[in-house]
């Protein structure tokens, strides 16, 4: 369980029992703590987490957007974005590490493309959590 003061345990006890008519505040509170801890271990959403994060961000948008339609070079990303390499860079680590995108070497290039599937099973999840 959380470590909460005791204070602020009885004040929150008491607030639940004002604003949902409840007969006995220790079992709601208790009750609701439980369902605080399935949550917080509940793995699709620190997936969704991940996922949400990749995607806070515009470029990181445009990103994956310009890799629907085919695998772009790191210059590709550069031009159309107007950022710098060190930028881009930045970007691609976190569609990376949350496994929407995929790069390969070509000759002296790096090239990326988006990794569609893992894309729409995290919209799934997403859409299945809500």
């Amino acid at each position: 369980m959380i470590n909460i003061r005791p204070q602020r345990v009885n004040e929150i006890k008491t607030m639940l029992c004002s604003c949902k008519e409840c007969d006995e505040a220790n079992s709601y509170y208790e009750e609701l703590q439980k369902m605080r801890l399935r949550l917080d271990n509940n793995d699709n959403f620190n997936q969704l987490s991940l996922f949400a994060m990749a995607l806070a961000s515009k470029e990181r948008l445009i990103i994956l957007y310009l890799l629907k339609s085919r695998d772009r070079c790191v210059c590709e990303l550069e031009t159309v974005l107007d950022k710098s390499q060190s930028t881009i860079s930045h970007h691609i680590r976190k569609l990376v590490s949350s496994h929407l995108i995929e790069g390969y070497k070509k000759g002296n290039f790096t090239y990326y493309h988006l990794l569609k599937e893992n894309l729409n099973a995290q919209l799934e999840v997403l859409n299945n959590s809500f």
